[in-house]
């Protein structure tokens, strides 16, 4: 019979470090964000033990790189089919845990084990190339492990941007010490600690501590880590980036986003509704990809707003767990009172309200702003939250003007049945991905997924881009014998 990814009693007040074990950081209750249930309660590391953690890794992580690429591939593989088997429990528990859709959770199940199964791929490929030297010598550029690599990961996709970092960083050849946010420390770190234990991944290898910024600043600085990898928000990522950075570690920063979504002004409105309303509101808003600036010729605005909002008003909010619902509620209160303030500091500011701006508890109301302008707290910050900010523009120069006045530079979507034109366009933008004719929010495994600006520093994570991340570029010579130097 098949183990439990899903055992709660395994991972009680306890963290994953070289087995199931008590932390230094006392413990924390987890509770679902749309009912307030208790979920489990699970154990925090502090810096204590993020040091022990690191040390653990590092050993493991010398006897990772003796055994076969085959036998490590066959525990990949075997990672992917326990979660396909209990795809349907884990991705209810996500949606539970995350306040996100069964859909949403189901998601990232597939998407994780999918991601499992590149890892296995990522072992058996090609290691480095072998470049051109003088007769009598064989030269190689071979890609070697980082050592440790240390993971900060979210609570708005906690799986896949777990995952997507833990999975090729271990098939580099790296122990990992992750630390999920303590907020959804099951579905962004137990349930791939569970399934790579369950495959046969050696003890110590991967370490899981939940905990807060001391925990993480302690990851940061350990000398025994010598990567870090960050997704969050672009205030946090500037402290990893400065601690890491004085450490002289390798950092791959993803960030937050502000990205522009443009309908053209020969676009299908019905399209080009449906696209806003996904990019803005799915799983509340809280993605870092979000369609966080609507940009609407002047022409199609009046109308174009009018089925926003009329949408909008229809979408039903509620337990995503047990209800036929659009939206969820938000992680926690402190997000719902920024979002709400945001919203109402934009319309004293001069926005209009279209829709919604309204919430009860976690649960917000689907929002509809409207005559956004550079300076609003809307137009400028990043919201997290599900409100659609529609910005009109008169002609091809000024959305892209009106695209390009942000620090951030993740995500953009163009919306035009003028193909040529739309790229035209995309050309122009400052971002690290651009989708034509669909909306900002896309991610897939087999891409390389990363901003510029505020969204991050350049970093890739994802299929081609895993190898160049995880691992870096050692020179190898070889001589059948020495030569004979001159002195």
């Amino acid at each position: 019979m098949t183990a439990n990814i899903l055992d709660t009693g395994i991972w009680d007040k306890k963290i994953f470090a070289g087995g199931w074990v008590d932390g230094h950081g006392g413990s924390q209750e987890v509770r679902e964000p749309a009912t307030g249930d208790l979920l489990t309660t699970v154990g925090l590391g502090n810096a204590s033990d993020i040091v022990i953690a690191a040390a653990t890794a590092a050993v493991a992580q010398k006897q990772w790189l003796a055994m076969p690429p085959r036998d490590k591939a066959a525990i990949f593989l075997k990672a992917a089919r326990l979660m396909e088997e209990q795809a349907d429990a884990l991705g209810l528990w996500i949606a539970r845990e995350t306040g996100g859709l069964v859909l949403k959770g189901m998601h990232e199940v597939r998407e994780a084990a999918t991601i499992f199964q590149l890892a296995a791929g990522l072992i058996t490929g090609p290691q480095g190339v072998t470049l051109a030297s003088p007769p009598g010598r064989l030269s190689l550029a071979r890609r070697v492990p980082h050592g440790v690599v240390g993971v900060i990961s979210p609570f708005n996709f906690p799986l896949i941007l777990s995952l997507r970092a833990v999975a090729p960083a271990l098939a580099a050849g790296n122990g990992v010490v992750l630390k999920p946010d303590p907020q959804t420390p099951v579905t962004g770190g137990f349930l791939i600690a569970r399934a790579l234990e369950l495959a046969g991944l050696p003890a110590g290898l991967l370490q899981v501590l939940p905990g807060g910024a001391e925990a993480g600043e302690a990851l940061c600085t350990d000398p025994k880590v010598g990567m870090i990898c960050f997704t969050g928000s672009t205030g946090v990522g500037r402290r990893v980036g400065e601690l890491a950075g004085r450490h002289l570690k390798k950092v791959a920063l993803e960030l937050g986003g502000k990205s522009p979504l443009i309908v053209l002004d020969d676009a299908d409105i019905d399209l080009a509704v449906s696209n806003a309303a996904w990019g803005a509101f799915l799983h509340q808003g809280q993605i870092c990809m979000a369609s966080g600036r609507i940009l609407v010729h002047e022409s199609m605005a009046p109308e174009f707003i009018r089925r926003l909002a009329g949408k909008a008003s229809h979408l039903p909010v509620g337990n995503p767990a047990t209800e036929q619902v659009a939206l969820g509620p938000l992680i926690n209160a402190r997000q719902v009172q920024r979002v709400h303030g945001i919203v109402q500091d934009s319309i004293a500011a001069g926005a209009k309200l279209e829709a919604g701006g309204t919430y009860d508890g976690l649960f917000y109301k689907p929002t509809v702003l409207s005559n956004l302008k550079p300076g609003m707290r809307a137009f400028d910050e990043e919201v997290f939250g599900p409100v659609a900010n529609i910005v009109t523009y008169r002609n091809d120069d000024e959305a892209v003007a009106l695209a390009n006045t942000t620090e951030y530079g993740l995500s953009s979507a163009i919306i035009s049945p003028s193909v040529g034109r739309a790229m035209a366009l995309g050309d122009r933008l400052g971002a690290g991905m651009l989708h034509i004719n669909d909306q900002t929010v896309n991610d897939e495994c087999t891409n390389p997924f990363g901003g510029r600006g505020c969204s991050g520093n350049g970093g890739r994570a994802g299929s081609i881009a895993d190898l160049d991340e995880f691992t870096q570029w050692q020179w190898v010579t070889i001589k059948d014998t020495p030569p004979r130097y001159p002195f």
